[in-house]
This record gives structure tokens, C-alpha cells and sequence, in this order.
């Protein structure tokens, strides 16, 4: 009996002392969320002072061993489940679909993009003048992941004024969409904006020029090699083995709107805001058309990067490990301080999402309006932010990655 009392004694105290460290546990990480939260106001209040009819916001989620967590700034009733549109961080997703097909031996990266796909007759891109691009002999799959095939950029380089086409000197994009605003772009119409122009940067593999029409055509090459429209292959492959319930991948021209709830996004120009968020995106698929959330998309780029994403760790290192131009490497930007991930920026949303994989810390940050007039401070802004967020939570954001 005197043991029974003595081992009941030692149950009460070790339930005391467990419901003790769980409350002390629940206070550190609401001490936290609070830091957060106030860090976010004081970094984005700092950020649009002196900006002229500035608005919109800023949404941070983190994943680390010391929690999850939300903050916003300038976001009323903002959630880590609203949705925004997290533009080239679409990327990460094309990339991982190309990278999956060559751990599952369906194609190989190495490939020159005018190869047959294995077991197949049939070339990794259409053997049709859309696709008779310059150098289009020397471009390997590997070469387009890492924009370094020198494919001309029809979403953000003008055509050449010179060129005898309708939409010389202008956004191929733009001026399609002032002429049908609902007008559903496709891959092959925008290759063949570069075929029919005979434009290109530099010669395959002797530069870096960051291409969303090189991404362009590897949606295409996805498509070819799985025989499912390119945000089939992702939902199947990607977002349901993920768990990641609130991505999407909008590609007709007509589907404009963001699902509720929503981040409303704003342009910044000449110190004019403008309501920018109904869009059409069909001319960004495979480059930047993912619709996503802050908890989503800090889920995804965890997965990714921590190998967990159905990409083995040794894939992943290939993708990570070839970021030494310009630190990009296979679909992948490495950023000091911050690891490996993808930044993305369309009109109305800025957006960064980067995981440290050595200190298992996830940081998403997206804004909620775009500075065309400067946005280069605001892409800095965003690590900074991202780096401050990370040193709050005692993280090290010295180069470790």
C-alpha cells in the first residue's frame, strides 16, 4: 500500500509538472506570435512611410521547430488560408514536376529538348514551326530549368521594335489581352511568338537571362511526357500527395478571380494605387498562375526542399546544388540567410517563400501590392523582413546554406 501511495505521489507530480511545461510552452509561443505580429507592423509601417496613396499589406507564415505562425501587417481579418496569386513561385512546382519525371526515368534532364522522349518517337517539344526557335538544336531540359537556354521572354521583354509584326516594340502578353482580355493563351502560341521573330538572348549555355517562356515550354514537355494537361500532372502529383487543398493552377482565360477568401492586389505606380486582383493568367502557366495560400505555400516549399515532397533527397541536391549563377540553380533560387525556395512577383502580389533546411525553418512573405516604381527595395524589403522574422525566433540567418 506504501508503494501504491508513493507511486501515486510521483503520477500527480509528474502530471503537474507536464501540465506546467505545456502552459509554459502555450506563453513562449504566444510570446512569440506577439513579437511577430509587432515586427510585421513596424517593418511594413516603416516600409510605406512617405509613399503617397500606398496601401495594401503584408502576410508572413513560418514553419520551425519552435512552432507555426501567422502574422500580418495592414491585413484586416487576413488569414494564413487566404489566397493570393504567388507568381513565380510556380516554378518550384514546374520544376519539381520536371525533376519527379527524371527520378521516375521518364525523361532526362540531360536530354536535348529535340530528343525523343524515352520509349517514345515522338521529341520532347513539337516538331512544328511554334517550336523552331533559335538554337533550339543546343537547348537541353536542364538549360531551360536553370534559364540558361537563352529563350527570349515574351512575358517580360518586349519584341523587338524592328520585327515586321503587329506587336513590335510591345508585351506580346498586353496586347493580346487590350484586344480580348479573356483570350486563352497556350504554350505553343507563345513559343511561336519567339519562332515567328527568330529572337533570342545568347547562344545555349554561355549567359544567365531569367525566362518565363523557357518555363513555358517545359510545362509543355510535362505535358507531353505524362499525357495530362500541366495542372493535372500537379494536383496529382503535387498538391493531393501534399495535402496542399487551397493551390490551384488557373489556365483559361476566363477564370480571373482569386477563391474566397482573398487578398485584395494592388499595382503602385506614379503614386497611384489601382485594385489590380481580377487577371487573367493563362499566358503565366508553368511560370506564374499558382493561386495559393501562406500556409500552403510555406507547406509546400518545406516538403520540396526538406525532400518530403515525393522528390528524393538526391534530386533535390540536384536542383539546390547547381545555384552558383547568380544563385539559381534547377528551378530553385538560393538566398543568404533565408536557404533555397522561389521569390514571385505579378501585378498586385510580391511574394518570397524560402525554407533553411539545416535549421528546418520555413518563411513565407507576401505582399499584397506591387512597387513598379521600385521593386528591387521592395524584393529587399521582403528578405529583410524574412531574415528579421528568423532572428526573432533565434535563428541564425549568417551564410550556412
Amino acid at each position: 500500500m506504501k508503494n501504491s501511495a508513493l507511486l501515486l505521489g510521483l503520477a500527480a507530480m509528474l502530471g503537474l509538472f507536464l501540465l506546467a511545461g505545456n502552459s509554459w510552452g502555450q506563453t513562449l509561443n504566444h510570446s512569440h506570435q506577439t513579437a511577430l505580429a509587432s515586427l510585421l507592423s513596424s517593418k511594413w509601417e516603416s516600409y510605406a512611410a512617405g509613399k503617397t496613396n500606398f496601401g495594401g499589406g503584408l502576410a508572413m507564415y513560418i514553419i520551425s521547430p519552435k512552432g507555426d505562425f501567422y502574422a500580418s501587417a495592414n491585413m484586416p481579418g487576413g488569414t494564413k488560408d487566404a489566397h493570393f496569386r504567388g507568381a513565380s513561385t510556380t516554378k518550384s512546382y514546374t520544376s519539381a514536376a520536371i525533376m519527379l519525371l527524371h527520378q521516375q526515368g521518364k525523361l532526362n534532364i540531360n536530354d536535348l529538348i529535340t530528343a525523343n522522349i524515352p520509349g517514345s518517337s515522338e521529341p520532347y517539344v513539337p516538331a512544328t514551326s511554334d517550336y523552331n526557335i533559335p538554337n533550339k538544336n543546343e537547348i537541353t531540359i536542364k538549360l531551360l530549368l536553370n534559364h540558361r537556354a537563352g529563350v527570349w521572354d515574351v512575358a517580360n521583354s518586349d519584341i523587338p521594335s524592328k520585327e515586321t509584326v503587329p506587336y513590335a516594340g510591345k508585351n506580346y502578353i498586353d496586347y493580346i489581352k487590350e484586344l480580348a482580355p479573356e483570350h486563352t493563351f497556350t504554350f505553343d502560341e507563345l513559343v511561336g511568338v519567339v519562332a515567328t521573330c527568330e529572337i533570342s538572348y545568347f547562344a545555349p549555355d554561355t549567359d544567365y537571362h531569367y525566362s518565363d517562356t523557357g518555363y513555358s515550354m517545359l510545362g509543355k514537355i510535362v505535358e507531353r511526357v505524362s499525357g495530362q494537361r500541366f495542372d493535372q500532372f500537379i494536383a496529382a502529383n503535387l498538391l493531393t500527395p501534399n495535402g496542399l487543398t487551397e493551390t490551384s493552377f488557373p489556365y483559361l482565360g476566363n477564370d480571373r478571380t482569386i477563391p474566397s477568401p482573398y487578398e485584395t492586389g494592388y499595382q503602385y505606380l506614379s503614386n497611384t494605387l489601382t485594385d489590380v486582383t481580377v487577371d487573367n493568367m493563362s499566358g503565366h502557366v508553368a511560370e506564374g498562375n499558382v493561386i495559393t495560400t501562406p500556409a500552403d505555400l510555406a507547406k509546400w516549399v518545406r516538403a520540396l526542399i526538406t525532400g518530403q515532397s515525393g522528390l528524393t533527397a538526391a534530386t533535390v541536391s540536384l536542383m539546390t546544388t547547381e545555384a552558383t549563377v547568380r544563385n539559381y540553380g534547377l528551378g530553385i533560387f538560393k538566398v543568404t540567410g533565408l536557404g533555397f525556395g522561389h521569390n514571385g512577383a505579378h501585378n498586385g502580389y510580391l511574394t518570397t517563400a524560402f525554407c533553411d533546411p539545416a535549421q528546418d525553418v520555413t518563411v513565407v512573405m507576401s505582399a499584397t501590392v506591387i512597387n513598379w516604381g521600385d521593386l528591387g527595395s521592395e524584393i529587399k524589403f521582403l528578405y529583410d523582413t524574412s531574415r528579421a522574422a528568423k532572428n526573432l525566433l533565434g535563428y541564425s540567418t549568417a551564410e550556412a546554406n
